[in-house]
């Protein structure tokens, strides 16, 4: 599958903007107030954007909630619908765009569009592009017991299990590799 740079643009944004949810209600949120949702706009490079404001933090949460259903859809029909729901609710616009020095690309959100519907549209294609081409199965979450964070498998054969293999993957094969040892003594 070919991946374009806006794609893997707006898939880097969808999953660290999905990731940024608190696992449960003793976590932290990732986007605790508007400052915090600005320094995710610088980090991601996120365009067209104006001032940030309350309700443009609580329209992000809200499509940041959407986006992680996204990710836990039981088959490609169920993500579908509710791509087509997102993307249809950002008003899509598309539109071929050359600015701060890239070449020509498609930004799929409406000029002036609010920031929800900016991550909306882009991302919200960005995940299509999986269902369409067949791959919406490497829109996964990490197999560690204690992590469910979100990651896009891009491994040629599909085979990533864990969110990041230095922290998850690593953790766990050490643990396996101790408890075989612990058995082996015992």
């Amino acid at each position: 599958m070919l991946i374009t740079h806006d794609t893997r643009c707006a898939l880097d944004t969808v999953v660290d903007l999905v990731n940024t949810a608190p696992e449960d209600d003793t976590a932290a949120d990732g986007l605790p107030d508007v400052a915090a949702l600005a320094e995710f706009t610088r980090g991601h490079a996120v365009s067209d954007i104006g001032t940030l404001t309350e309700p443009d933090l609580a329209a992000v949460r809200e499509i940041r909630g959407r986006f992680a259903g996204i990710f836990a859809a039981p088959d490609a029909r169920t993500a579908a619908g509710m791509i087509n729901e997102l993307v249809a609710a950002a008003g899509t616009t598309p539109r071929l765009t050359d600015h701060d020095g890239y070449d020509w690309h498609v930004h799929y959100f409406a000029p002036g569009a609010s920031l929800a519907d900016h991550l909306a549209a882009d991302c919200g294609m960005a995940l299509a592009f999986f269902v369409v081409a067949g791959e919406e199965e490497r829109l996964r979450r990490c197999e560690a017991p204690d992590c469910r964070r979100a990651f896009v498998d891009l491994s040629r054969n599909r085979s990533r299990r864990y969110c990041d293999s230095r922290t998850c993957g690593n953790r766990l094969h050490v643990a396996a590799y101790r408890a075989r040892r612990k058995e082996a003594a015992g």
